[in-house]
């Protein structure tokens, strides 16, 4: 049975629970989430997953049709390649602030996050990898000073970490990029450099897009290879 965490509201854990579940794909573009079902198997109320699904729909994870129910939103290549751009634009105009107003505590804390990355990655901890990743992202937010685009930022991460697990099928190379583009990025904050950090975020951002989209048209191929074999 599912463990939740009491310090979020049932709904909340109702929702991180079936956001994991698609970000690992048990849970698969177009599957349809049977309201009845879920209550049942997480033992919970049909208004708890209601309500996770109305949140999952704000974060881009789910459609919910009227009088049809909710679906997994279909991840194809006009989805990653919108999710990324907006993401580089966002990322880039935070990052802006970030490089004009960070102080040294600020720093420390990077590079920290940063640290602990590399440990996670040198001991195959991944789930420890990302999750310091989001929060390497959190903490890059902190002179953001724009409610809407931390909201944006905020309901497009889930999406975001989806992909991330897509592009991870081609092994360890999309997290040493990752901690490539953070060294980097780091480097460029310590210099102020505005330009080069906002062409940093948008290059890393379009290479990690057509990882993903790689992996998708991988997949899709096999799949459709598979139908073929089995007709």
């Amino acid at each position: 049975m599912q463990s939740f965490k009491p310090r979020e509201t049932l709904s909340e854990q109702v929702a991180r629970h079936l956001e994991n579940m698609i970000a690992f794909e048990q849970l698969r573009s177009g599957d349809r989430i049977h309201e009845s079902n879920m209550a049942k198997e997480l033992d919970v109320s049909h208004g708890a997953v209601r309500e996770a699904l109305l949140m999952l729909e704000k974060r881009h994870l789910v459609r919910n049709v009227p009088r049809k129910g909710a679906f997994v939103t279909t991840l194809d290549e006009d989805f990653v390649r919108s999710l990324y751009e907006a993401m580089s634009v966002f990322l880039g105009h935070t990052g802006r602030k970030l490089v004009r107003q960070w102080e040294t505590g600020d720093m420390e804390r990077l590079e920290s996050l940063y640290e602990s990355m590399c440990e996670s990655f040198r001991n195959g901890q991944l789930m420890e990898f990302l999750d310091t990743g989001i929060e390497y992202t959190q903490a890059s937010l902190a002179y953001a000073n724009n409610y809407f685009i931390t909201a944006a930022i905020n309901d497009l991460w889930p999406s975001a970490k989806r992909c991330a697990f897509v592009a991870l099928r081609q092994g360890n190379r999309v997290l040493e990029d990752n901690l490539n583009h953070m060294r980097e990025s780091l480097d460029l904050l310590r210099a102020r450099d505005e330009e080069g950090l906002v062409q940093n975020v948008h290059d890393y951002a379009m290479k990690q897009c057509e990882q993903v989209i790689a992996c998708l048209t991988t997949q899709g191929n096999e799949r459709t290879g598979s139908g073929a074999a089995e007709s």
